[in-house]
């Protein structure tokens, strides 16, 4: 197809109105002048967004596709998140549930560098789930920081994640504490390799400081041994991630974490649908690993809610290449059963501040939670 679609769940009175504002959305997210003075055309055939259909669903709300040219894009990432949901974000009634991408997408936003595949073979773990602790809490020294990644990665943690709170405060200095980490991490691999052990933990270092730092930051870590990077698209801009993504000198996966972006989902009728924000935009900003909050913890996402990320990070059909999603947020190690029963293998289990309660004893936790995924 020469255009690749949005769906919007519209609010509206009836069917005239919802298509009214079906037009408005096409027009604010192109070409935002009055319909009657669009040039006819090249401006009027191909920028103008044009409605493909419109819907109704249930009494009070229609579903709305439409159909947008690259040319409306360019080639920057954060003009396509403009034409997806620009102006129309401001609009009352208008949430993006929705993407459907054409090949034209696909080439210029090819997606996430290792997604699942890619990170089985990172790991060296050929199935089952991934343990991931997270390092925490921000205050702690780097030395503190580091010792617990060293404990956790030698116990046998998949993936070895910093909190997203650690940025680059007094307490733990970025450079310092991404050195110290990353040689422990690496430590605890040697000593497991040397063991006989075909699996390694990868440490992704949270990645703090300005806007302008990220690329600087990001290649910090690379050059100090880290194995990934955590980002914080709501906070440093999905457009931040992408440019990673797609930076041929750098080599690491992206983790995405949520902070910032509840606003955009938890209206019924603004923002974007989970899947499409937490799944999709995320496989279309290069992020090999998204972090949603799981059903039952702190945040009151529900469970279809998070099946929908799920099945958009996993879809065959989607944009890129499929990636891992991360479900976390006040988890606990009497979960993961249920957890597992719910997301399966291709998954990156998230417990924090719950490990915190072993000790010097975390390691136990991280054999408990290897036993609890692989039971």
């Amino acid at each position: 197809m020469d255009r690749f679609v949005v769906t919007y769940r519209i609010f509206a009175e009836d069917q005239a109105d919802a298509e009214d504002r079906a037009a408005n959305i096409a027009l604010e997210d192109t070409v935002e002048i009055p319909r009657d003075v669009v040039p006819s055309g090249y401006v009027e055939d191909v920028v103008l967004g044009r409605v493909e259909s419109v819907e109704q669903v249930t009494d009070r709300t229609w579903h709305g596709r439409v159909a947008y040219h690259i040319d409306a894009v360019g080639r920057e990432f954060p003009q396509f998140l403009n034409v997806m949901l620009g102006n129309a974000s401001i609009l009352k009634g208008v949430k993006a549930i929705a993407i459907e991408a054409n090949e034209d997408v696909r080439d210029r936003f090819p997606g996430a560098r290792y997604g699942v595949e890619g990170l089985r073979a990172l790991t060296g773990r050929k199935s089952g789930g991934y343990v991931c602790p997270v390092i925490k809490p921000q205050g702690s020294s780097a030395e503190r920081l580091a010792h617990l990644c060293y404990l956790t990665a030698r116990a046998g943690a998949d993936i070895v994640k910093e909190d997203h709170g650690l940025c680059n405060q007094d307490a733990a200095p970025f450079r310092l504490r991404v050195k110290l980490a990353a040689a422990a991490v690496n430590r605890a691999n040697a000593e497991r390799a040397e063991e006989g052990e075909t699996t390694k933990s990868l440490y992704f270092a949270s990645i703090g400081g300005h806007g302008d730092q990220v690329r600087e930051l990001a290649y910090y870590a690379q050059e100090v041994g880290a194995h990934g990077v955590l980002i914080i698209p709501g906070l440093l801009g999905f457009d931040a991630m992408n440019r990673l993504a797609q930076d041929p000198d750098f080599n690491l996966p992206i983790m995405a974490h949520p902070s910032h972006l509840g606003p955009y989902v938890l209206s019924e009728d603004t923002g974007y649908g989970h899947g499409m924000l937490f799944g999709d935009l995320m496989r279309l900003a290069g992020a090999d690993i998204s972090v949603f909050p799981n059903h039952g913890g702190r945040f009151g996402f529900s469970v279809e809610e998070c099946e929908a990320i799920v099945a958009s990070c996993r879809s065959k059909d989607g944009p890129g290449r499929a990636i891992l999603p991360s479900p976390g947020g006040g988890m606990s190690l009497d979960r993961l059963a249920d957890m597992k029963k719910l997301y399966g293998e291709d998954c990156v289990y998230l417990l924090g501040g719950s490990l915190l309660r072993f000790g010097e004893e975390i390691g136990d936790a991280i054999r408990q939670m290897r036993a609890a995924l692989d039971s």
